[in-house]
């Protein structure tokens, strides 16, 4: 005899497929779900369709958009001069917290990874070299996340863009502020101290 009616299962195994959930949680989320009003369970059936529906990559940068081109490359007050680029659309955030950056981003889709069968052709490279054949950026900004994949998309970008004239930077690397120096390993130490600067 099975656990749970047909359609509460086939829910449970809907949200097992979420990144993160498991079978304990996946049961949690389906029987709040199932407890509160239709309309709010509604409501975000409606939240999920309209996001599948409306949201796309922008043509440009590949961000998450629902208007094509987006706000990030359409904007006025964004400099052409200079390009971030990240791996994935939600390290954009982790930039635009910092409230000092106006230029333009790439989205790569991912990090080179050999061994996860992901080379130069799965990443959104070419898109980004057309981008600098218009001459006017001045700057790219690899902010990569500093693991070996990233290390290594980092590399090969710099690699592949120098020769066309445009100067390529990596974001610094170390110690995050309020933690304590006996706790840092050896690579954030190191990539601290080669990333120090004038006082």
């Amino acid at each position: 005899m099975p656990d749970f009616a047909p359609s509460v299962t086939r829910l449970i195994d809907e949200l097992k497929r979420l990144p993160g959930i498991g079978q304990k949680t996946a049961q949690r989320l389906a029987f709040y779900l199932l407890r509160v009003d239709p309309e709010q369970a509604f409501a975000l059936s409606d939240a999920i369709r309209d996001a599948k529906e409306k949201v796309r990559e922008c043509s440009i940068c590949n961000n998450i958009t629902d208007a094509d081109p987006c706000l990030f490359c359409t904007g006025p007050s964004r400099s052409k001069k200079i390009i971030c680029v990240v791996e994935e659309a939600t390290n954009i955030q982790a930039v635009e917290k910092t409230r000092g950056f106006d230029g333009l981003y790439h989205v790569l889709g991912g990090a080179l990874s050999p061994l996860q069968g992901i080379g130069p052709d799965q990443l959104k490279i070419k898109s980004l070299i057309e981008r600098l054949k218009g001459g006017t950026v001045e700057e790219i900004i690899v902010a990569t996340s500093p693991t070996a994949e990233g290390e290594a998309t980092a590399v090969y970008l710099s690699k592949l863009i120098k020769p066309l004239g445009v100067h390529v930077t990596r974001i610094a690397m170390g110690i995050p502020v309020g933690s304590d120096l006996e706790y840092a390993d050896e690579v954030t130490m190191s990539k601290a101290m080669e990333g120090r600067r004038d006082l």
